[in-house]
C-alpha cells in the first residue's frame, strides 16, 4: 500500500477511479477535480490516495473548507472512503493519520469533521462537537480532534 498526494502525481487515471466509486461524494469529487474546481470550492488542500499499485484503495481530503460554512474551523477532514473490497483493513484510518500528520506539519493542533455517521469517527480519536446546517440544507455532524492525542 502507498499514500499518493494527488497533487504530485498523474491526476487523469485517479480522476476515473474515484468517479467510478459507488458514492455519490466521490462522483461530486471527481467532478470537482475534473473541472479543476477542488481549490476553489475546498481552499487550500490536499486530497490523499491509498493505492494498491493501481487500485483505489481509499482517500480523503485535508482542505481549508468543506461543507459546514464556518471560516474559524480548519482544517477539515473529508471525502473519506474506501472501496467495498478493501473495507474492513483499517486502510481508512491509515490515510486519516496521514492527514492528521500533515496537518501538524502545515502548524495546526486541532482538525475537524463533517458527516451523518454516528459511531465511525470516533474510534479514530474525533470528538462530537454539535450539529449543524451544511451548506447543502442537511444536517451534519461535527468532529473535531486534537493533534498530538
Amino acid at each position: 500500500m502507498e499514500i499518493i498526494d494527488y497533487f504530485s502525481n498523474e491526476q487523469r487515471s485517479w480522476i476515473d477511479k474515484i468517479r467510478a466509486c459507488d458514492w455519490n461524494a466521490a462522483k461530486f469529487l471527481a467532478n470537482l477535480l475534473e473541472q479543476n474546481k477542488f481549490h476553489e470550492m475546498l481552499g487550500s488542500g490536499s486530497l490523499f490516495i491509498m493505492a494498491d499499485g493501481e487500485k483505489l484503495v481509499s482517500f480523503c481530503t485535508l482542505t481549508q473548507k468543506d461543507c459546514i460554512d464556518d471560516e474559524n474551523l480548519f482544517p477539515w477532514i473529508g471525502f473519506v472512503f474506501t472501496a467495498p473490497e478493501y473495507r474492513g483493513h483499517r486502510y481508512s484510518g491509515e490515510l486519516i493519520k496521514h492527514a492528521f500528520n500533515e496537518a501538524k506539519k502545515q502548524g495546526y493542533n486541532k482538525v475537524y469533521l463533517a458527516t451523518d455517521h454516528i459511531g465511525l469517527y470516533e474510534k479514530y480519536g474525533f470528538t462530537y462537537m454539535e450539529s449543524r446546517i451544511d451548506i447543502y440544507g442537511e444536517e451534519s455532524r461535527v468532529y473535531y480532534r486534537k493533534l498530538g492525542e
